[in-house]
Protein backbone atom coordinates (compact mmCIF):
# COMPACT_ATOMS: atom_id res chain seq x y z
CA UNK A 1 0.00 0.00 0.00
CA UNK A 2 1.84 3.69 -0.69
CA UNK A 3 1.80 6.44 1.26
CA UNK A 4 -1.00 7.97 -0.74
CA UNK A 5 -3.53 5.44 -0.32
CA UNK A 6 -2.88 5.23 3.44
CA UNK A 7 -2.88 8.96 4.05
CA UNK A 8 -6.27 9.38 1.75
CA UNK A 9 -4.49 11.68 -0.90
CA UNK A 10 -4.80 10.68 -4.69
CA UNK A 11 -1.95 10.12 -6.50
CA UNK A 12 -1.02 13.03 -8.78
CA UNK A 13 -1.48 13.01 -12.45
CA UNK A 14 1.30 12.30 -14.31
CA UNK A 15 1.01 15.66 -16.62
CA UNK A 16 4.07 18.42 -16.60
CA UNK A 17 3.57 21.94 -16.03
CA UNK A 18 7.54 23.16 -15.43
CA UNK A 19 8.12 26.84 -15.04
CA UNK A 20 10.82 28.77 -16.61
CA UNK A 21 13.29 30.59 -15.16
CA UNK A 22 16.99 31.83 -15.55
CA UNK A 23 20.02 30.32 -14.24
CA UNK A 24 21.80 31.13 -11.38
CA UNK A 25 19.24 32.03 -8.79
CA UNK A 26 18.84 29.36 -6.05
CA UNK A 27 16.07 31.25 -3.74
CA UNK A 28 12.41 29.47 -4.35
CA UNK A 29 9.76 30.99 -5.66
CA UNK A 30 6.18 30.54 -5.58
CA UNK A 31 4.28 30.35 -8.70
CA UNK A 32 0.87 30.78 -7.65
CA UNK A 33 -1.40 29.38 -10.52
CA UNK A 34 1.18 26.54 -11.34
CA UNK A 35 0.97 24.59 -7.98
CA UNK A 36 -2.36 22.20 -7.88
CA UNK A 37 -3.00 21.34 -4.20
CA UNK A 38 -6.58 20.80 -4.82
CA UNK A 39 -6.06 17.55 -2.72
CA UNK A 40 -4.59 18.93 0.13
CA UNK A 41 -1.34 17.63 -0.60
CA UNK A 42 1.80 19.92 -1.61
CA UNK A 43 4.74 17.05 -2.31
CA UNK A 44 4.65 13.20 -3.37
CA UNK A 45 6.98 10.96 -2.99
CA UNK A 46 6.58 7.56 -4.34
CA UNK A 47 8.63 4.71 -4.59
CA UNK A 48 12.12 6.65 -4.73
CA UNK A 49 15.29 4.89 -5.29
CA UNK A 50 18.63 6.90 -5.42
CA UNK A 51 21.20 4.70 -6.38
CA UNK A 52 25.08 5.22 -6.50
CA UNK A 53 26.98 2.69 -7.99
CA UNK A 54 24.69 0.13 -6.63
CA UNK A 55 24.31 1.52 -3.18
CA UNK A 56 20.83 2.49 -2.32
CA UNK A 57 20.87 5.70 -0.55
CA UNK A 58 17.22 6.13 -1.25
CA UNK A 59 15.71 2.84 -1.13
CA UNK A 60 11.98 3.07 -2.26
CA UNK A 61 11.25 5.92 -0.54
CA UNK A 62 7.20 6.87 0.23
CA UNK A 63 6.23 10.16 2.05
CA UNK A 64 3.69 12.91 1.41
CA UNK A 65 3.57 16.70 2.65
CA UNK A 66 -0.05 18.20 3.06
CA UNK A 67 -0.46 21.96 2.62
CA UNK A 68 0.42 24.01 5.84
CA UNK A 69 2.29 20.81 7.34
CA UNK A 70 5.39 21.31 9.49
CA UNK A 71 7.00 18.00 8.66
CA UNK A 72 10.09 16.50 10.98
CA UNK A 73 12.50 14.69 9.10
CA UNK A 74 14.59 12.67 11.56
CA UNK A 75 17.30 9.75 11.11
CA UNK A 76 20.92 8.82 11.77
CA UNK A 77 23.76 9.91 9.24
CA UNK A 78 23.48 8.24 6.23
CA UNK A 79 20.01 7.62 6.42
CA UNK A 80 19.36 9.27 3.49
CA UNK A 81 17.91 12.58 4.43
CA UNK A 82 19.95 14.71 2.28
CA UNK A 83 19.85 12.86 -0.43
CA UNK A 84 15.78 12.67 0.09
CA UNK A 85 16.06 16.74 -0.10
CA UNK A 86 18.51 16.50 -3.22
CA UNK A 87 15.63 14.54 -5.29
CA UNK A 88 13.29 17.28 -4.42
CA UNK A 89 15.14 20.51 -5.25
CA UNK A 90 16.46 18.57 -8.49
CA UNK A 91 20.25 18.45 -7.67
CA UNK A 92 19.78 14.62 -7.59
CA UNK A 93 17.38 12.49 -10.42
CA UNK A 94 15.97 9.93 -8.65
CA UNK A 95 17.15 6.15 -10.36
CA UNK A 96 13.30 5.36 -10.24
CA UNK A 97 9.87 6.36 -8.77
CA UNK A 98 8.15 10.01 -9.02
CA UNK A 99 8.37 13.34 -7.46
CA UNK A 100 5.54 15.31 -7.39
CA UNK A 101 4.96 19.53 -6.57
CA UNK A 102 1.42 19.37 -6.51
CA UNK A 103 -0.56 17.24 -8.34
CA UNK A 104 1.46 17.95 -11.54
CA UNK A 105 4.69 19.26 -11.33
CA UNK A 106 7.22 16.05 -11.80
CA UNK A 107 10.11 17.16 -9.89
CA UNK A 108 12.12 14.53 -11.86
CA UNK A 109 11.41 16.46 -15.26
CA UNK A 110 12.34 20.19 -13.44
CA UNK A 111 15.65 21.37 -13.76
CA UNK A 112 17.05 22.84 -10.08
CA UNK A 113 16.21 26.57 -11.32
CA UNK A 114 12.48 25.56 -12.56
CA UNK A 115 11.90 24.02 -9.26
CA UNK A 116 13.29 26.88 -7.39
CA UNK A 117 11.13 29.15 -9.49
CA UNK A 118 7.82 27.00 -8.85
CA UNK A 119 8.00 27.30 -5.31
CA UNK A 120 10.33 25.42 -3.22
CA UNK A 121 12.89 26.96 -1.36
CA UNK A 122 16.00 25.14 0.75
CA UNK A 123 18.02 26.40 3.38
CA UNK A 124 21.01 24.41 3.66
CA UNK A 125 22.86 23.82 6.98
CA UNK A 126 25.48 26.70 6.83
CA UNK A 127 24.08 30.34 6.35
CA UNK A 128 25.01 31.95 2.83
CA UNK A 129 24.21 35.22 3.21
CA UNK A 130 26.06 38.46 1.50
CA UNK A 131 28.36 38.85 4.30
CA UNK A 132 29.68 42.14 3.19
CA UNK A 133 26.05 43.31 2.78
CA UNK A 134 23.63 44.75 5.33
CA UNK A 135 20.52 42.67 6.72
CA UNK A 136 18.01 44.97 5.29
CA UNK A 137 20.38 45.01 1.66
CA UNK A 138 19.87 41.25 2.01
CA UNK A 139 16.72 40.69 1.87
CA UNK A 140 16.43 43.75 -0.15
CA UNK A 141 18.29 40.94 -2.81
CA UNK A 142 16.38 38.32 -2.28
CA UNK A 143 13.49 40.10 -3.02
CA UNK A 144 14.64 41.70 -6.41
CA UNK A 145 15.93 37.98 -7.41
CA UNK A 146 12.46 36.77 -7.13
CA UNK A 147 10.66 36.90 -11.17
CA UNK A 148 7.31 37.62 -9.68
CA UNK A 149 8.29 41.08 -8.39
CA UNK A 150 9.01 43.83 -11.82
CA UNK A 151 11.66 45.67 -10.84
CA UNK A 152 15.91 45.39 -10.91
CA UNK A 153 18.74 45.70 -8.57
CA UNK A 154 18.97 49.43 -8.95
CA UNK A 155 15.39 50.20 -8.99
CA UNK A 156 14.14 52.05 -5.74
CA UNK A 157 11.82 50.12 -3.18
CA UNK A 158 8.31 51.17 -3.09
CA UNK A 159 6.57 51.73 0.16
CA UNK A 160 4.72 48.07 -0.03
CA UNK A 161 7.94 46.55 -0.58
CA UNK A 162 9.93 48.46 2.60
CA UNK A 163 6.31 47.54 4.85
CA UNK A 164 7.25 43.37 3.42
CA UNK A 165 10.76 43.79 4.65
CA UNK A 166 10.08 45.53 7.79
CA UNK A 167 7.54 42.49 8.77
CA UNK A 168 10.21 40.28 7.67
CA UNK A 169 12.87 41.97 9.49
CA UNK A 170 10.41 41.70 12.89
CA UNK A 171 9.37 38.29 12.39
CA UNK A 172 13.39 36.76 12.22
CA UNK A 173 13.90 38.63 15.00
CA UNK A 174 16.51 40.88 13.44
CA UNK A 175 14.26 44.36 13.56
CA UNK A 176 16.76 46.94 14.93
CA UNK A 177 19.20 45.64 13.50
CA UNK A 178 19.00 46.22 9.58
CA UNK A 179 22.27 48.59 9.13
CA UNK A 180 24.23 45.70 10.39
CA UNK A 181 26.77 43.90 8.16
CA UNK A 182 25.75 40.77 7.60
CA UNK A 183 28.80 38.99 7.87
CA UNK A 184 28.92 40.50 11.78
CA UNK A 185 25.86 38.91 12.77
CA UNK A 186 26.50 35.81 15.21
CA UNK A 187 25.66 31.82 13.98
CA UNK A 188 21.58 31.65 14.56
CA UNK A 189 21.14 35.69 13.24
CA UNK A 190 22.60 34.61 10.11
CA UNK A 191 20.52 31.71 9.92
CA UNK A 192 17.60 34.06 10.68
CA UNK A 193 18.68 36.10 7.86
CA UNK A 194 18.98 33.49 5.31
CA UNK A 195 14.97 32.19 6.35
CA UNK A 196 14.50 35.37 5.63
CA UNK A 197 15.58 35.67 2.55
CA UNK A 198 13.45 32.46 1.82
CA UNK A 199 10.51 33.78 3.00
CA UNK A 200 10.57 37.16 1.25
CA UNK A 201 10.43 34.96 -1.78
CA UNK A 202 6.60 33.43 -0.47
CA UNK A 203 7.80 29.88 -1.38
CA UNK A 204 5.40 26.93 -1.00
CA UNK A 205 7.19 24.48 0.20
CA UNK A 206 10.53 25.13 2.38
CA UNK A 207 13.01 22.51 3.53
CA UNK A 208 15.55 23.27 6.20
CA UNK A 209 18.52 20.99 6.46
CA UNK A 210 19.42 21.12 10.84
CA UNK A 211 18.51 24.96 11.07
CA UNK A 212 19.75 24.64 15.03
CA UNK A 213 23.34 23.42 14.32
CA UNK A 214 25.67 25.06 16.08
CA UNK A 215 23.37 27.82 18.06
CA UNK A 216 23.09 28.33 21.27
CA UNK A 217 20.03 27.29 23.41
CA UNK A 218 18.48 30.43 23.43
CA UNK A 219 19.00 31.21 19.38
CA UNK A 220 17.79 27.31 19.20
CA UNK A 221 15.00 28.45 21.69
CA UNK A 222 13.73 31.58 19.12
CA UNK A 223 14.45 30.06 16.17
CA UNK A 224 11.59 27.41 17.67
CA UNK A 225 9.22 30.04 18.26
CA UNK A 226 10.22 31.46 14.31
CA UNK A 227 8.94 28.38 13.06
CA UNK A 228 6.23 27.47 15.01
CA UNK A 229 4.92 31.25 13.62
CA UNK A 230 4.54 30.02 10.24
CA UNK A 231 3.07 26.88 11.15
CA UNK A 232 -0.17 26.57 8.83
CA UNK A 233 1.25 30.04 6.64
CA UNK A 234 3.86 27.30 4.60
CA UNK A 235 4.65 23.77 3.96
CA UNK A 236 7.95 23.37 5.62
CA UNK A 237 9.90 20.05 5.74
CA UNK A 238 12.86 20.12 8.62
CA UNK A 239 15.61 17.79 8.71
CA UNK A 240 17.28 17.89 12.17
CA UNK A 241 18.97 16.16 15.08
CA UNK A 242 18.29 18.05 18.18
CA UNK A 243 15.45 16.12 19.40
CA UNK A 244 14.19 18.79 22.01
CA UNK A 245 14.24 21.34 19.10
CA UNK A 246 12.34 18.61 17.21
CA UNK A 247 9.96 18.01 20.20
CA UNK A 248 9.23 21.87 20.53
CA UNK A 249 8.54 22.73 16.65
CA UNK A 250 6.50 18.88 15.93
CA UNK A 251 4.01 19.31 18.60
CA UNK A 252 1.23 17.30 17.88
CA UNK A 253 2.13 16.70 14.30
CA UNK A 254 3.78 13.62 12.15
CA UNK A 255 7.44 13.00 12.69
CA UNK A 256 8.90 10.22 10.40
CA UNK A 257 11.92 8.59 10.80
CA UNK A 258 14.15 7.77 7.58
CA UNK A 259 16.87 4.54 7.65
CA UNK A 260 19.09 3.21 5.27
CA UNK A 261 17.08 5.28 3.07
CA UNK A 262 13.36 4.41 3.73
CA UNK A 263 10.82 5.29 6.31
CA UNK A 264 11.44 3.62 9.10
CA UNK A 265 8.49 5.14 11.11
CA UNK A 266 6.22 8.06 11.60
CA UNK A 267 3.21 9.08 13.74
CA UNK A 268 3.68 12.18 16.49
CA UNK A 269 6.87 12.33 18.42
CA UNK A 270 5.81 10.78 21.25
CA UNK A 271 4.85 7.28 19.25
CA UNK A 272 8.08 7.78 17.17
CA UNK A 273 9.69 8.00 20.69
CA UNK A 274 8.64 4.91 22.11
CA UNK A 275 8.77 2.79 18.56
CA UNK A 276 11.20 -0.24 19.51
CA UNK A 277 12.64 -0.04 15.76
CA UNK A 278 13.22 3.52 16.09
CA UNK A 279 14.85 3.38 19.67
CA UNK A 280 16.95 0.20 18.36
CA UNK A 281 18.39 2.11 15.16
CA UNK A 282 18.68 6.06 16.28
CA UNK A 283 17.07 7.01 19.52
CA UNK A 284 19.14 4.41 21.98
CA UNK A 285 18.27 3.41 25.26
Amino acid sequence: MTSYMMSGVLRPGQQYEGATGDQGVSYGRIKQEGVDTTHGAILYLEDIVVSFDGFKAINNLNLDISVGELRCIIGPNGAGKTTMMDVITGKTRPTSGTAFFGQTMDLTRMSEVDIAHAGIGRKFQRPTVFEQHSVFENLELAMKMDKRVKTTLFARLNSEQKDKIAAILQLIRLDGQEQRQAGLLSHGQKQWLEIGMLLIQEPQLILLDEPVAGMSDAETARTAELLNELRGKHSIMVVEHDMGFVTEIAQQGKVTVLHEGSVLADGTMAQVQADERVIEVYLGR
